[in-house]
């Protein structure tokens, strides 16, 4: 099998997986006061002390949650709910991951003014387009940093000091597509989010980096569990071995993005072997995620008949992909119809190699010769 779908999910590091089943014999409830649970709170706490660090943070800024989606809600609606006093206007883009639009468009419906900037021709937001859309009853600018659509890279530190210059106004930044592949501005993002899977972690474990001095609404009630912001038992173990998934994140982001450079570039190369096959990411977009078309079959049809072959692509983002539409985010690009309809993404980690790649074109080279539609 040949799996490029890392952006959906990657598979969980054996250091990350043994950690994990060890922790699962400690079944101590965090915030009960026996020694067993004494013992779960000081390991949770460890882990968040060592993340704090290698995210440039204190640990009192580190919320741990369930997935990137609800980190993303947390940021946003929780950001909102809470300091709509200081103004009610918040600034997205029209690309942004789905759980950050289905968040928008509920704070739409509470009536918030909800600006949804449309991303350029590379597929990113720029600074100016969020100047000039500031203005003093702007409180919060949400954006996603990698597209997890392309791979389209916006520039979280113009931006940031775009922001900063509206003393009411917070930045919260969609990380979950760039942690571990490229570089992030740590310290110049008040809400940031994380999530493990996509960096060889668990599912089940994410987080939001939030500043201390932040006020937010929290969204699941019930206990002062993460500083009284999210109600219910900690999953002690995933957020324990969080720790370690992100420092091998850091410590060998440089090594994979090498890699996947070498696979991405071979994929590029040999497109031409396809007829009518042509890269639809950006120049510049981060090396994880390649966004290619196919003019002579649809991103459906390719999909399937990979799955058939043993290799693993998406043709639009996870959490819409049985939607059945047209990818959006290529559309808000200025593709084509067609291009949004007859696109697949590949998404790699540092695991993938060359000779998959150079297997994948010549699969696709047999199933477009079979089965494509004449151009």
């Amino acid at each position: 099998m040949i799996y490029f779908d890392n952006a959906a999910t990657t598979p969980v590091r054996p250091e990350v997986a043994a950690l994990f089943v060890k922790l699962l014999g400690e079944y101590g409830n965090p915030d009960s006061l026996h020694q067993i649970g004494r013992h779960a709170e000081k390991l949770l706490e460890q882990s968040r002390s060592k993340i704090a660090k290698m995210l440039h943070a204190s640990p009192q800024e580190i919320i741990f949650t369930s997935c990137a989606s609800e980190s993303n809600s947390m940021a946003t609606v929780g950001y909102a709910l809470a300091n709509q006093s200081r103004g009610k206007r918040i600034i997205t883009s029209n690309s942004e991951h789905s759980s950050t639009t289905a968040a928008m468009n509920y704070l739409e419906s509470l009536g918030f003014d909800i600006v949804r900037l449309p991303i350029h021709e590379d597929g990113t937001v720029h600074a100016e387009d969020v100047k000039e859309a500031m203005n003093k009853e702007t409180i919060l600018v949400s954006l996603i940093h990698v597209s997890n659509e392309t791979g389209a890279i916006t520039d979280l530190s113009e931006i940031a000091d775009v922001v900063h210059e509206h003393p009411v106004c917070v930045f919260h930044a969609d990380c979950t597509q760039s942690f571990g592949k490229v570089d992030i501005p740590f310290e110049k993002l008040d809400l940031m989010t994380l999530s493990a899977h996509k960096i060889h972690g668990m599912k089940g474990s994410a987080l939001l980096k939030k500043k201390k001095s932040l006020v937010l609404q929290p969204l699941i009630f019930g206990g002062q569990q993460e500083q009284g912001l999210r109600g219910g038992t900690e999953n002690a173990p995933v957020h324990i071995a969080l720790a370690k998934t992100i420092r091998l994140a850091l410590e060998e982001q440089e090594k994979s993005r090498v890699q996947m450079k070498a696979v991405r570039d071979r994929v590029i190369e040999r497109l031409h072997e396809i007829p009518g096959a042509h890269v639809l990411s950006p120049e510049g977009s981060a090396e994880s995620i390649l966004c290619v078309c196919f003019d002579s079959m649809t991103s459906q049809v390719l999909q399937n008949a990979l799955d058939e072959k043993g290799i693993c692509v998406s043709a639009i983002s996870t959490c819409e992909s049985k939607s059945g539409m047209a990818n959006p985010v290529l559309l808000n690009m200025g593709c084509t119809l067609k291009e949004a309809t007859h696109n697949i993404r590949l998404s790699f980690s540092g695991g993938n190699t060359v000779e998959e790649a150079d297997e994948f074109i010549d699969t696709v080279k047999e199933i477009v010769s079979a089965y494509g539609l004449p151009l």
